[in-house]
Protein backbone atom coordinates (compact mmCIF):
# COMPACT_ATOMS: atom_id res chain seq x y z
CA UNK A 1 0.00 0.00 0.00
CA UNK A 2 1.35 3.68 -0.61
CA UNK A 3 1.74 5.32 2.26
CA UNK A 4 0.93 9.51 2.50
CA UNK A 5 1.77 12.07 4.38
CA UNK A 6 -1.05 13.99 6.32
CA UNK A 7 -0.88 17.30 7.72
CA UNK A 8 -2.49 20.00 9.53
CA UNK A 9 -4.09 22.95 8.49
CA UNK A 10 -0.38 25.22 9.30
CA UNK A 11 1.45 22.33 7.00
CA UNK A 12 2.96 20.49 10.13
CA UNK A 13 3.11 16.63 9.62
CA UNK A 14 0.64 14.91 11.69
CA UNK A 15 1.12 11.34 10.71
CA UNK A 16 1.43 8.67 7.46
CA UNK A 17 -1.43 6.90 5.97
CA UNK A 18 -1.71 3.83 4.13
CA UNK A 19 -4.18 4.57 1.29
CA UNK A 20 -6.79 1.98 0.77
CA UNK A 21 -5.51 -0.22 -2.33
CA UNK A 22 -9.49 -0.92 -3.23
CA UNK A 23 -9.99 3.17 -3.50
CA UNK A 24 -6.06 4.15 -4.35
CA UNK A 25 -4.49 1.38 -6.04
CA UNK A 26 -6.55 0.33 -9.06
CA UNK A 27 -4.97 -0.49 -12.55
CA UNK A 28 -6.27 2.04 -14.87
CA UNK A 29 -7.45 1.72 -18.34
CA UNK A 30 -7.54 4.61 -20.21
CA UNK A 31 -10.38 3.79 -21.94
CA UNK A 32 -12.54 3.13 -20.02
CA UNK A 33 -12.25 6.68 -18.25
CA UNK A 34 -12.75 8.36 -21.46
CA UNK A 35 -15.74 6.11 -21.68
CA UNK A 36 -17.28 7.81 -18.43
CA UNK A 37 -15.70 11.44 -19.42
CA UNK A 38 -16.99 11.69 -23.07
CA UNK A 39 -20.93 10.34 -21.21
CA UNK A 40 -20.76 12.79 -18.43
CA UNK A 41 -19.82 15.91 -21.12
CA UNK A 42 -22.50 14.39 -23.44
CA UNK A 43 -25.14 14.43 -20.44
CA UNK A 44 -24.34 17.87 -19.56
CA UNK A 45 -24.75 19.07 -22.84
CA UNK A 46 -27.72 21.80 -23.10
CA UNK A 47 -29.68 21.37 -26.50
CA UNK A 48 -30.15 25.09 -27.95
CA UNK A 49 -29.70 25.17 -31.49
CA UNK A 50 -32.79 24.70 -33.24
CA UNK A 51 -34.33 25.97 -36.66
CA UNK A 52 -37.47 25.16 -38.83
CA UNK A 53 -37.61 22.86 -41.37
CA UNK A 54 -39.90 23.39 -44.66
CA UNK A 55 -42.83 22.07 -42.71
CA UNK A 56 -42.46 24.64 -39.74
CA UNK A 57 -42.32 27.57 -41.73
CA UNK A 58 -45.31 29.50 -42.09
CA UNK A 59 -47.18 30.82 -45.47
CA UNK A 60 -46.71 28.96 -48.71
CA UNK A 61 -49.57 27.69 -48.50
CA UNK A 62 -50.16 28.19 -52.31
CA UNK A 63 -47.87 27.72 -55.63
CA UNK A 64 -45.88 31.05 -56.34
CA UNK A 65 -47.22 31.19 -59.43
CA UNK A 66 -48.45 28.28 -62.22
CA UNK A 67 -46.37 25.26 -63.58
CA UNK A 68 -45.76 26.48 -67.33
CA UNK A 69 -45.83 29.39 -69.21
CA UNK A 70 -43.79 32.26 -67.29
CA UNK A 71 -40.26 31.20 -68.35
CA UNK A 72 -39.38 31.17 -64.86
CA UNK A 73 -38.29 28.17 -63.17
CA UNK A 74 -41.29 26.09 -61.62
CA UNK A 75 -42.01 26.08 -57.71
CA UNK A 76 -44.43 23.97 -55.52
CA UNK A 77 -43.81 26.74 -52.64
CA UNK A 78 -42.40 29.66 -50.64
CA UNK A 79 -41.23 27.24 -47.97
CA UNK A 80 -38.88 25.63 -50.01
CA UNK A 81 -35.16 25.77 -48.76
CA UNK A 82 -34.52 27.32 -52.18
CA UNK A 83 -36.12 30.28 -51.17
CA UNK A 84 -35.06 33.24 -49.08
CA UNK A 85 -37.22 32.22 -45.68
CA UNK A 86 -37.37 29.12 -46.18
CA UNK A 87 -36.96 26.36 -44.11
CA UNK A 88 -33.39 24.94 -43.47
CA UNK A 89 -32.11 21.05 -44.54
CA UNK A 90 -31.10 18.73 -41.79
CA UNK A 91 -30.91 21.92 -39.66
CA UNK A 92 -30.20 21.35 -36.07
CA UNK A 93 -33.40 20.21 -34.19
CA UNK A 94 -34.43 20.74 -30.21
CA UNK A 95 -35.58 17.30 -30.75
CA UNK A 96 -32.14 15.84 -30.79
CA UNK A 97 -30.73 13.78 -27.89
CA UNK A 98 -27.45 14.03 -26.66
CA UNK A 99 -27.42 11.48 -23.90
CA UNK A 100 -25.10 8.46 -23.36
CA UNK A 101 -26.41 5.66 -20.76
CA UNK A 102 -23.22 4.91 -19.16
CA UNK A 103 -23.35 1.85 -16.32
CA UNK A 104 -23.37 3.10 -12.68
CA UNK A 105 -20.08 -0.18 -11.94
CA UNK A 106 -18.19 1.81 -14.87
CA UNK A 107 -18.52 5.24 -13.96
CA UNK A 108 -17.43 4.06 -10.47
CA UNK A 109 -14.64 2.56 -11.22
CA UNK A 110 -13.57 5.26 -13.54
CA UNK A 111 -13.42 7.37 -10.53
CA UNK A 112 -11.49 4.80 -8.58
CA UNK A 113 -8.97 4.72 -11.32
CA UNK A 114 -8.42 8.90 -11.45
CA UNK A 115 -7.83 8.59 -7.79
CA UNK A 116 -5.54 6.19 -8.34
CA UNK A 117 -3.48 8.13 -10.96
CA UNK A 118 -3.52 11.00 -8.46
CA UNK A 119 -2.11 8.46 -5.91
CA UNK A 120 0.51 7.38 -8.50
CA UNK A 121 1.64 10.62 -9.34
CA UNK A 122 1.95 12.41 -5.48
CA UNK A 123 -1.30 14.36 -6.07
CA UNK A 124 -3.40 14.40 -3.38
CA UNK A 125 -2.49 16.30 0.14
CA UNK A 126 -4.09 14.71 2.60
CA UNK A 127 -5.55 17.04 5.83
CA UNK A 128 -6.19 15.95 9.42
CA UNK A 129 -9.57 17.81 8.94
CA UNK A 130 -9.93 21.20 7.23
CA UNK A 131 -11.74 23.64 9.87
CA UNK A 132 -12.72 27.50 9.19
CA UNK A 133 -14.42 29.51 11.42
CA UNK A 134 -15.46 32.21 9.10
CA UNK A 135 -16.02 31.87 5.14
CA UNK A 136 -12.73 34.12 4.60
CA UNK A 137 -11.35 33.55 1.25
CA UNK A 138 -7.77 34.99 3.01
CA UNK A 139 -8.02 31.89 5.71
CA UNK A 140 -8.30 29.32 3.17
CA UNK A 141 -5.34 31.01 0.92
CA UNK A 142 -3.35 30.83 4.00
CA UNK A 143 -4.17 26.94 4.24
CA UNK A 144 -3.19 26.53 0.60
CA UNK A 145 0.09 28.32 0.78
CA UNK A 146 0.76 26.64 4.21
CA UNK A 147 0.62 23.25 2.01
CA UNK A 148 2.42 24.97 -0.57
CA UNK A 149 0.12 24.25 -3.08
CA UNK A 150 -0.52 28.15 -3.74
CA UNK A 151 2.25 31.13 -4.21
CA UNK A 152 1.31 34.43 -3.95
CA UNK A 153 3.45 37.95 -5.09
CA UNK A 154 2.08 41.66 -4.16
CA UNK A 155 0.51 42.61 -7.54
CA UNK A 156 2.33 45.63 -9.32
CA UNK A 157 0.60 48.89 -10.48
CA UNK A 158 -1.49 48.20 -13.12
CA UNK A 159 -1.58 44.24 -12.99
CA UNK A 160 -3.68 42.38 -14.99
CA UNK A 161 -6.78 40.05 -13.33
CA UNK A 162 -5.28 40.46 -9.63
CA UNK A 163 -6.01 37.54 -7.00
CA UNK A 164 -7.81 38.57 -4.15
CA UNK A 165 -7.01 36.47 -0.84
CA UNK A 166 -8.78 38.63 1.95
CA UNK A 167 -7.24 41.98 2.28
CA UNK A 168 -3.92 41.46 0.05
CA UNK A 169 -3.86 41.58 -3.79
CA UNK A 170 -1.56 38.71 -4.64
CA UNK A 171 -0.48 38.20 -8.18
CA UNK A 172 -1.58 34.63 -9.55
CA UNK A 173 1.40 33.03 -10.84
CA UNK A 174 1.54 30.68 -14.13
CA UNK A 175 2.55 28.32 -12.33
CA UNK A 176 -0.17 28.31 -9.65
CA UNK A 177 -1.58 24.52 -9.28
CA UNK A 178 -5.21 24.03 -9.87
CA UNK A 179 -6.82 22.02 -6.64
CA UNK A 180 -10.10 20.62 -5.85
CA UNK A 181 -11.10 20.10 -2.60
CA UNK A 182 -13.26 17.19 -1.37
CA UNK A 183 -14.96 17.54 1.14
CA UNK A 184 -16.80 14.69 3.66
CA UNK A 185 -20.19 16.95 3.79
CA UNK A 186 -21.59 20.26 2.88
CA UNK A 187 -19.68 22.98 4.79
CA UNK A 188 -21.08 26.64 3.61
CA UNK A 189 -17.94 28.08 5.02
CA UNK A 190 -15.23 26.66 3.10
CA UNK A 191 -17.36 26.10 -0.22
CA UNK A 192 -17.83 30.46 0.38
CA UNK A 193 -14.32 30.61 1.46
CA UNK A 194 -12.68 28.55 -1.94
CA UNK A 195 -15.33 30.02 -4.24
CA UNK A 196 -13.35 33.25 -4.38
CA UNK A 197 -10.15 31.45 -5.56
CA UNK A 198 -8.88 30.82 -8.96
CA UNK A 199 -8.12 26.97 -10.10
CA UNK A 200 -9.90 26.06 -6.62
CA UNK A 201 -13.22 24.16 -6.40
CA UNK A 202 -14.83 22.01 -3.95
CA UNK A 203 -17.06 18.77 -4.28
CA UNK A 204 -18.31 16.41 -2.16
CA UNK A 205 -16.97 13.16 -1.68
CA UNK A 206 -20.14 11.09 -2.32
CA UNK A 207 -20.71 13.46 -5.73
CA UNK A 208 -16.99 12.80 -7.27
CA UNK A 209 -16.82 12.54 -11.04
CA UNK A 210 -13.86 11.68 -13.83
CA UNK A 211 -14.44 15.23 -15.17
CA UNK A 212 -13.66 16.93 -12.20
CA UNK A 213 -10.73 15.05 -11.07
CA UNK A 214 -9.05 15.20 -14.32
CA UNK A 215 -9.49 19.03 -14.38
CA UNK A 216 -7.66 19.52 -11.72
CA UNK A 217 -3.92 18.65 -10.89
CA UNK A 218 -4.02 18.67 -7.37
CA UNK A 219 -6.99 16.48 -5.20
CA UNK A 220 -6.66 18.51 -0.94
CA UNK A 221 -9.09 16.23 1.25
CA UNK A 222 -9.10 15.81 5.06
CA UNK A 223 -9.03 12.38 6.32
CA UNK A 224 -12.61 11.79 6.70
CA UNK A 225 -13.27 12.17 3.03
CA UNK A 226 -11.68 8.70 2.49
CA UNK A 227 -14.51 6.90 4.40
CA UNK A 228 -16.94 8.57 2.29
CA UNK A 229 -15.31 7.58 -0.96
CA UNK A 230 -15.49 4.02 0.07
CA UNK A 231 -19.38 3.71 1.18
CA UNK A 232 -20.35 5.61 -2.28
CA UNK A 233 -17.87 4.07 -4.93
CA UNK A 234 -16.52 0.86 -3.87
CA UNK A 235 -19.33 -1.51 -4.02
Amino acid sequence: MKKVTVYNQVGEKVKDLELDSKIFDIKIKPDLVSQAVIAQQANARLNLANVKDRSQVSGGGRKPWRQKGTGRARHGSIRSPLWRGGGVTFGPSSDQNYSLKINKKVRRKAVLMCLSDKAANDKIVLLDKLELVEAKTKKFYEVLQALKLREGKKAKKGAAKPEVAGEKVVKLSKKAKSVLVILPKKDSAIQRAVANVPRANTILANSLNAVDLLKYSFILMPVDSIEVIEKTFVK
